[in-house]
């Protein structure tokens, strides 16, 4: 593992989480964030050519995982999107070749897939792999896959090690959806997405210390990170029409856990994303797999890790608004 590490987001969920686990790795990690927090030494924006620049000295590897997220879409203008995850991006990268930085690592997201990930009516569930053609329907993903693309082009130009990690859900917010709010408890929800879609915290900091240990061996990649599916191929069809028969077959015992909380699975799953090229090029091992988080609430725990739980909710806006936490 690298010496020292410059961590951007360090007030985030992820930020956060790093910035408590790299010190129990032997490293040295240097938080940076827009927001002062106890895990933030640096505050500036890395749209901030100067105060980027300012950050490398004495950096061996980047953590790269400021961003507006998908919440931000209403509250903030295109040009902020752009500002922060291009033009931050684009400054983090040219600013870390300048200063001789051994590794970058950039947090994407599953959500650059956009429009691939809903099947037309009738048609199977989405299986998405690295290989699937991205289509973002939203800034949010334009950017975020646009700041991909810089990743690469970085690598290609400067030979700068660089790994980018596509990370599914792993915010312990409520879901921005309403329908999805009013018919499901919040811990059902995000149980069911454990099936798909959602990834907790601890593993998506594994994979990230991996992918700095391993990321000058590898040089370049893309890996979606998200919790190992019990899914198999064979399944699209049936999962988007009739998915708790499905889970039925591959998680026997989901039907008592959830009758004895009054919970349901969703009766359909559009899209089932895969982590097999990270957990076979970096070595991932994901513990909070569906079945994993169903025998810890079968045994009275918390389905989430210590280190969730020791982050809690951030929110992602200062205000509370009229129609649910997001004003989507």
């Amino acid at each position: 593992m690298v010496g020292t590490i410059l961590v951007t987001g360090s007030a985030g969920h992820l930020g956060e989480a790093l910035m408590r686990t790299l010190p129990q790795e032997g490293c040295r990690a240097i938080g940076l964030d827009l927001k002062e927090s106890p895990f933030t030494q640096r505050v500036g924006s890395i749209a901030d050519r100067d105060f980027v620049r300012s950050c490398m000295r004495g950096v061996d590897a980047v953590l790269h995982t400021a961003t507006l997220h998908k919440p931000h879409v209403v509250t903030h203008s295109r040009q902020d999107f752009i500002a922060t995850n291009v033009t931050g991006t684009l400054n983090l990268l040219e600013e870390a070749i300048a200063a001789g930085v051994g590794a970058f690592i950039f947090t994407s997201t599953t959500s650059v897939f956009g429009r691939v990930l809903t099947p037309a009516p009738g048609a199977p569930a989405s299986w998405i792999t690295e290989d699937v053609v991205p289509l973002p329907k939203n800034i949010y993903g334009i950017t975020k896959l646009t700041a991909e693309d810089l990743c690469e082009l970085m690598h290609r130009a400067h030979k700068l090690p660089c790994l980018i990690l596509r990370t599914s859900r792993f915010f312990p917010e409520a879901d921005d959806r309403k329908d999805t709010r009013d018919a499901y408890e919040d811990d059902n929800a995000k149980v069911n997405e454990f099936l798909y879609r959602r990834a907790d915290i601890e593993d998506i900091v594994s994979a990230h210390l991996l992918a700095l240990q391993r990321v000058r061996s590898i040089g370049f990649g893309r890996y979606i990170i998200s919790a190992t599916t019990p899914f198999a191929f064979e399944d699209l069809q049936e999962l988007h029409t009739h998915a708790p028969e499905v889970v039925r077959r591959c998680a026997p015992t989901y039907e008592a856990v959830y009758a004895a909380r009054g919970w349901t699975m969703f009766p359909s799953i559009d899209r089932v994303y895969v982590n097999a090229r990270a957990r076979a090029d970096l070595g991932w091992r994901p513990r909070y797999d569906f079945n994993y988080v169903l025998n810890r609430i079968a045994d009275g725990q918390d389905f989430r890790s210590p280190l969730a739980l020791a982050i809690g909710s951030k929110g992602y806006h200062d205000v509370v608004f009229e129609d649910g936490p997001y004003p989507t």
